[in-house]
């Protein structure tokens, strides 16, 4: 069984992702700075229902067999810089948008090297990076009975991780795989989520991303 540890996993997106995962039965650890709100949190879901996920340390959520990365933008280099040892050789999914709030709309920001997903390999250069989770309403994640039926764009350099990260998703109820292609997608990825929150800010929603056309 595949265990997945969420740095930063306590924040509306690693909770949703969190649920999604324990749902399609992975074992699951919210990490957190802070081991006690981890926990916390974690119990507060386990008291809703939703079992399989426990709450830890960052360093704890690190040494699970898969990790998704959940934090505020402006920390998530800092955070998987300070793992770095314990990330090596893994695949690490990054579902981190750097994003700014301008009045009704969300833009986006563009780092250094172009994509949190760059920024993020280029911190962890012994780790695979993925990037997923980008376009997925906190809210409806998070409750099971939402109806949620999206799908999840993936990119990555690497054939297998992306083909494991999909299988993954493809397990995760609510959830759908779409592979997109490599790294070079990872700018236009994120940055659409931008656009993503910015309508439904607008129009008060909780839409998400399908892509007609696919085969199911």
């Amino acid at each position: 069984m595949t265990t997945v540890g969420i740095l930063g996993g306590t924040g509306p997106a690693g909770r949703g992702v969190a649920v999604r995962l324990a749902s399609g039965g992975c074992d699951v650890v919210l990490g957190s700075r802070d081991a006690e709100r981890a926990q916390a949190c974690a119990q507060a879901l386990v008291a809703r229902g939703i079992d399989r996920i426990t709450g830890a340390a960052n360093e704890a959520a690190a040494e699970c067999d898969l990790i998704v990365v959940a934090t505020p933008w402006d920390s998530a280099v800092a955070t998987v810089s300070a793992l770095r040892s314990q990330l090596k050789g893994k695949t690490v999914i990054c579902m981190v948008n750097a994003l700014a709030r301008e009045g009704r709309e969300m833009i986006p920001v563009y780092p250094p090297r172009g994509s949190m997903a760059a920024q993020v390999a280029f911190a962890l250069p012994e780790s695979v990076i993925v990037g997923a989770f980008h376009h997925l309403p906190a809210a409806l994640m998070e409750d099971l009975d939402s109806g949620l039926d999206a799908d999840v764009v993936i990119f990555s350099d690497h054939d297998a991780a992306r083909q494991r990260v999909a299988e993954l998703v493809d397990a995760t109820p609510g959830l759908h795989a779409v592979i997109a292609g490599s790294m070079s997608l990872a700018s236009a990825v994120e940055a659409f989520t931008a656009v993503c929150i910015s309508i439904n800010i607008r129009h008060k929603a909780h839409s998400y991303v399908m892509l007609a056309g696919l085969a199911r």
